[in-house]
């Protein structure tokens, strides 16, 4: 039976399940128990749950995250949210000195089973110190897994999983996702960390994304079809650990590939991703690897700006038809008059 809801409504249910199953669960952090919830992802948990499970906290980002180490050194499982990726680099060191290291510094016989949601993109104007997408810094360091779902379902699943594992997670949530509706079960479900799903099949080229890009590839996709380009689109879903058979298997099919990335391009996981392919594929490219990120400077706050910096739809059929050797007409992308809005289809939040 479909069901369909939003990703942040995933997300909720997703929290909620795994509070029920285990009590050892709890969830806090900036605006948990606000009015809001942190884009309707945490509405309802202090009700069902108690103040000692789901509770707000100071603005002490380097403090909270120590105490959720701590915590989960002593048989908790902490969900703690930092509600913009921006916030949580003040907690760095306890990120990458004690919660990655502390595995294996102790011969693996202590784990720190932390879940990190962190809210990365862009919105109304946010600009150089709220928009950042830095899930390549993340990704660099040994000892952290990195999630970044594009679909409602695998936002659940993955974070379901995410809460479960025995190590840290950053779990990255792109805000212009929480309004996407997709098919989710209703049931507890779990999806594995560092697997692909294969979006489209096609003989072309290989389009390899994660998180929003993945929407701007699927409108890319259907217009490149009409013009006669098969393409094979994988959605990462994780980036570390990377689906490296997936990429390869599509990459030896097709010969070509772009990957997408919504970070800088300079150290982007979409250069880690084409240094993988160089060393594995080699043999089967028939064209030099592309990849599509964003320009080397901060993240710009005007429209007049960020109409240029950011990728969208576009840009991806450009780059394809350029690598197919094809010209294709391109429609105008659907922004509206506001600052920042992905196209009609989005009702927020911004």
């Amino acid at each position: 039976m479909t069901r369909l809801i939003n990703f942040s409504k995933a997300i909720n249910e997703a929290l909620e399940q795994a509070m029920t199953i285990d009590d050892s669960v709890i969830c806090y952090g900036l605006g948990v128990d606000d009015p809001k919830g942190i884009f309707g992802t945490t509405l309802g948990l202090k009700e069902k749950f108690g103040g000692q499970r789901v509770f707000d906290m100071p603005t002490s980002e380097n403090a909270m995250t120590g105490i959720a180490i701590g915590a989960s050194l002593n048989g908790i499982r902490p969900v703690m949210t930092h509600q913009r990726l921006d916030f949580f680099l003040l907690a760095m060191d306890q990120l990458v000195n004690n919660a990655a290291k502390w595995h294996y510094m102790f011969g693996s016989k202590a784990c720190v089973p932390i879940t990190i949601r962190l809210i990365l993109g862009r919105g109304w104007g946010q600009g150089p110190t709220h928009s950042q997408n830095l899930q390549a810094w993340f990704a660099h360091i040994p000892g952290l897994k990195v999630v970044m779902p594009t679909t409602a379902r695998d936002a659940k699943g993955l974070l379901l999983e995410s809460i479960f594992d025995d190590n840290p997670v950053l779990f990255l949530e792109h805000r212009w996702l929480y309004n996407l509706e997709s098919d989710v079960p209703e049931d507890v479900f779990y999806l594995p960390l560092g697997v692909a799903a294969c979006l489209k099949e096609g003989c072309d080229i290989s389009i390899i994304s994660c998180s929003y890009m993945t929407v701007e590839a699927l409108k890319a996709v259907k217009t490149l079809e009409k013009n006669g380009i098969s393409c094979d689109l994988l959605d990462l879903r994780t980036i570390s650990p990377l689906d490296d058979e997936a990429i390869f298997s599509s990459v030896r099919k097709t010969g070509r590939v772009l990957v997408l990335d919504t970070g800088a391009s300079q150290g982007s996981f979409a250069g880690e991703i084409i240094a993988r392919i160089s060393m594995a594929c080699y043999g089967s490219l028939k064209q030099a690897p592309q990849r599509l990120a964003l320009p080397n400077f901060p993240t710009p706050t005007s429209f007049s700006l960020t109409k240029a910096y950011y990728k969208r739809s576009n840009d991806i059929i450009s780059i394809v038809g350029e690598i197919m050797g094809k010209k294709i007409f391109l429609e105008k992308n659907i922004r509206g008059s506001l600052h920042d809005v992905p196209g009609e289809w989005f009702k927020g939040p911004f």
